[in-house]
């Protein structure tokens, strides 16, 4: 069996594994709704009366949590927060990019509202302080897995060659780029790529 062909068996073991993972998360999820007594009902989260009483009763007062937080975190956090501007800047930046520029490639478009998904506010266990903090990691996280698959995408039409050596945490779309050094497949299977979005998860 050649190099190629056992890498592209282990790539679909692993696209299958993942597969099945996930289908796993969404039972365990179902399984912790039904445990914490909540459901989703059009996006937003409705708690049982009797443990939305529970859980205000569980809240930290605000003037408590600033009395225990320690001096360093209450002086760190125009440095925190601070890290809005940038966040805003790029969210902007990275969106006005695709709509441009993928509508001109033909790359399917990025659904940003899927990857900016904020809801821990919601839970009455938090105070106000700690629903700002959650709202905030929310949003960064969220948009940079958003602007990740942009640039994903983006790499994937202009430049699909895999790195002489592998990066920690390379992104899903690397499993089918071209191997480095690979000069027929880059001249052969170039305009190919650049129409396969096959396992892209959003349907634009």
């Amino acid at each position: 069996m050649s190099n190629k062909t056992k890498l592209d068996e282990l790539l679909k073991r692993l696209t299958d594994a993942q597969h099945e993972f996930e289908q796993e998360v969404d039972r365990l999820l179902t399984e912790k709704r039904q445990q914490f007594k909540f459901r989703l009902q059009r996006g937003k989260v409705i708690f049982e009366r009797n443990i939305k009483r529970l859980h205000r009763q569980e809240r930290t007062g605000i003037w408590l949590y600033l009395r225990g937080a320690p001096l360093g975190f209450i002086l760190s956090a125009p440095v925190i927060y601070g890290m809005i501007a940038p966040l805003l800047f790029l969210d902007i930046s990275v969106t006005i990019y695709q709509h441009i520029c993928f509508r001109i490639y033909g790359i399917p478009r990025v659904v940003r509202r899927k990857y900016l998904y904020i809801d821990r506010h919601h839970l009455p266990y938090l105070n106000f302080i700690e629903k700002a903090n959650c709202a905030y990691c929310g949003y960064g996280n969220g948009l940079i897995e958003y602007v990740r698959e942009v640039v994903a995408r983006t790499e994937q039409y202009w430049c699909p060659i895999n790195h002489a050596k592998r990066t920690p945490d390379p992104h899903h779309r690397t499993k089918k780029f071209f191997d480095y050094g690979d000069s027929e497949a880059w001249k052969k299977k170039l305009d190919g790529m650049r129409k396969d979005w096959r396992g892209t998860a959003e349907n634009d």
